[in-house]
Parts: C-alpha cells; sequence; structure tokens
C-alpha cells in the first residue's frame, strides 16, 4: 500500500467516475472479488473513495478475508483525503477498537467530520453519541440537529429518535402527536424500534386514536424485526383482540411495509 502521490492527479476523472460506477455495479450484485480488482489501482493512485471501500471490505470480510489493521490503514488514508465514507468507517474502527486502539473521543471526531460532510449515517451515529452521552457531552439541541439532518436522508433510525425525543421531552417540549409522526416515518422504512413505538402508540392512544389491531400489526412487525421494545406490549395487544382479529393481523404484519408517508 502506498500513500496517495502525483498519479492520483493524473487520472482522468471521467475515467475515475466510470470506473467506480464499474465497481459500485459489481459490489451490488456481491461480486466483491470483481469490485476490488477494480478498486485496488484507484486505492493506490489515491483516490480516497476507492480506498474507503477497500477499507470497508477487508473490515467487513467482503470478498476478502477480515483484516482490520489492513481496514484501519486504508480509511486511514481515505479519512485523511476527507473522504466522509472513510471517515466514518474509520470512525466506528475506532469505536469498536477493531485493527485500533478504542477511542471514543477520535471516533466521536471522525463521525463529527463526516457527518459535515452531508454523510447521513455518520449524522446518525453522531445524533445517537449526542443523546446517550456516554463518551461524548450530552448535547440535546445538537443531538436533535443531526438526527433532522439524517432524516432528510431517509435514514430511518434517526426518525426514531426524533419521535424518542419528542415523546419523553429531552429538549424539546413533549408531542405525542409528533413523536407519532416521526414513529410512523421510521416504521414504514423499516426500523424496528419505530415500529415497535408506533404499536405502543396505537394500543395506548398516545398521540394518535387507539387502534388495537393497528397496534398488534406493528408490533408483530417490531417483533419479527428484534426490537426488544416490542415484547412490552405484544401480548398485551393480543388479548384484547378476537382470535379471528389477531389472525387477520398476522396476515398484514406479513405483508410489505405500506409506502413510505413523506
Amino acid at each position: 500500500m502506498r500513500a496517495p502521490d502525483a498519479v492520483a492527479r493524473t487520472i482522468d476523472a471521467q475515467s475515475v467516475s466510470a470506473q467506480m460506477d464499474a465497481a459500485s455495479e459489481a459490489a451490488n450484485r456481491g461480486d466483491y472479488p470483481r469490485a476490488l480488482e477494480i478498486w485496488g489501482p484507484l486505492a493506490h493512485a489515491g483516490v480516497a473513495r476507492a480506498q474507503a471501500h477497500i477499507g470497508t471490505c477487508f473490515a467487513e470480510g467482503l470478498g476478502v478475508e477480515p483484516d482490520f489493521v489492513l481496514a484501519a490503514n486504508w480509511l486511514t488514508l481515505s479519512a485523511e483525503a476527507g473522504d466522509p465514507a472513510g471517515q466514518r468507517n474509520l470512525a466506528a474502527l475506532y469505536f469498536r477498537g477493531d485493527g485500533v486502539k478504542e477511542d471514543f473521543r477520535r471516533a466521536a471526531a471522525l463521525y463529527r467530520s463526516a457527518a459535515e460532510a452531508g454523510d447521513g449515517p455518520a449524522q446518525d451515529m453522531l445524533s445517537w453519541m449526542l443523546l446517550e452521552g456516554e463518551v461524548i457531552v450530552h448535547d440535546y439541541a445538537d443531538a436533535r440537529k443531526w438526527a433532522l439532518a439524517a432524516a432528510e436522508q431517509n435514514i430511518a433510525s434517526s426518525m426514531t429518535r426524533l419521535g424518542m425525543l419528542y415523546h419523553n421531552a429531552i429538549g424539546v417540549e413533549r408531542d405525542p402527536a409528533l413523536a407519532v409522526y416521526w414513529w410512523r416515518r421510521g416504521a414504514e422504512r423499516g426500523d424496528a424500534d419505530g415500529q415497535a413505538m408506533l404499536g405502543a402508540a396505537y394500543y395506548l392512544g398516545a398521540g394518535v386514536e387507539r387502534h388495537p389491531r393497528q397496534a398488534l400489526i406493528w408490533l408483530l412487525r417490531a417483533h419479527a424485526g428484534a426490537s426488544p421494545l416490542a415484547s412490552r406490549f405484544l401480548t398485551a395487544a393480543r388479548s384484547v383482540l378476537s382470535d379471528s382479529e389477531v389472525a387477520e393481523a398476522e396476515q398484514c404484519a406479513a405483508l410489505p411495509l405500506p409506502e413510505p408517508s413523506s
């Protein structure tokens, strides 16, 4: 592996774009060996996004044997070149202590850099860290800001988090209806915790009209998605419905998710 050099400046931008598109197509169909064949020369030539992809492949064992040290090396090159995906994935290594010494502050700084560059998953993670306050100082206003930014990029977990903020009055006035609005958006996009909270809201009639069958449908989806929040209401939701209503709810829960609301 070598650091970016003058070769990177001589690469034709149009050629790089075409090669990166071809690599993405290969990766999307699961052909990571082919994607790596394309990313490799580009990464050695200093293309930061290609370096980020190679680092991620080593971190996740995609087309290669997992190797966190190599992952960290490639992601460091990408991150130092300012690539948001490289910064975000390097942050994950520092957060877990994979291939590098665990360093939560370094992870938070990298997530913030990527978030400020517009990376949705980094915005989501930074929001979570600011809300939890375990490794960086609590900042509820900033947590909400980054959750909103991530939600605008269709990150479902941030939508659910915004619902929690309004439900628990964390840095905002309590607003059950707005909580349900955000839980619904997260739920419709497949976030299991959002589905659990939406189901609970329907069961309790909190922020939305009480609807036991809808409650069970969303709670069943949340349970299938392994949300630990679903079990608190699942039995109770079943108990208020007839056997036929439960069967109908189970059938509905097994169907594809409804079209997401705006």
